[in-house]
């Protein structure tokens, strides 16, 4: 086979890659905000749960978070009498972005506590309660801080996406492996997957720069 015969199934293969990137960072995200805020709560309660969220999904293997959803969740479920199979593109989104958010939830943390204390300082001043000074002033200023390793981490989670094909999902690392079984070609198959994670690499840095060209416009605009 001619290596444009492999084109087809590869991107259909990197358009799965895509969609599995793009809503595991977006979920990511979020949960990053919940847990690397609930961190700093106040509240004994919030404050546990969102450390023992970040320990555990730092702490344990995001293959071994894959399988466990999509393999071990339906048993123990069984075992309650209730339904929990997932189908496997749920199952690699959310375990993909349990496993960001957890790593996201500490760059969230620390953007936080890196605010000058002036800061809070003044929003005592102003009668801000603690939530006004956090949404109104702390975050603006801890935003812009965030994008750098929030890049670093959205590059990550797409070369994680990879995993998925172990559990049949078809994205571009399942194609691959397809049409290597079948033609045996592996140097010029993987050579191409190669080339297509590293493109889509760079268009993914490249939107993670231009959001934090936006977002950095908060920063002067609080100073």
């Amino acid at each position: 086979m001619a290596w444009t015969e492999y084109l087809t199934p590869l991107l259909q293969g990197a358009w799965v890659t895509v969609q599995l990137t793009v809503y595991s960072t977006i979920l990511g995200a979020i949960l990053a905000f919940a847990f690397g805020i609930g961190k700093l709560s106040p509240n004994w309660l919030i404050k546990a749960i969102s450390v023992g969220y970040i320990e555990i999904f730092r702490g344990t293997s995001l293959l071994v978070q894959l399988f466990w959803l999509y393999f071990a969740l339906p048993v123990a479920g069984q075992a309650v009498g209730l339904d929990l199979r997932l189908p496997p593109v749920v199952a690699g989104v959310l375990a993909l972005s349990l496993n960001i958010g957890a790593y996201g939830a500490e760059v969230v943390r620390g953007a936080i506590q890196a605010v000058q204390k002036n800061q809070y300082e003044a929003a005592r001043a102003l009668n801000f309660t603690p939530r006004q000074a956090l949404f109104g002033v702390a975050l603006p200023q801890a935003i812009p801080e965030m994008m750098p390793p929030f890049g670093n981490l959205a590059v990550q989670n797409l070369k994680d996406t990879a995993l998925v094909s172990l559990i049949s999902l078809g994205d571009l690392a399942f194609r691959a492996e397809q049409l290597r079984n079948f033609t045996q070609d592996s140097t010029t198959i993987f050579t191409l997957v190669l080339f297509m994670y590293f493109g889509m690499a760079l268009v993914l840095t490249a939107i993670m720069k231009l959001l934090e060209r936006f977002v950095g416009r908060w920063r002067h605009a609080s100073n």
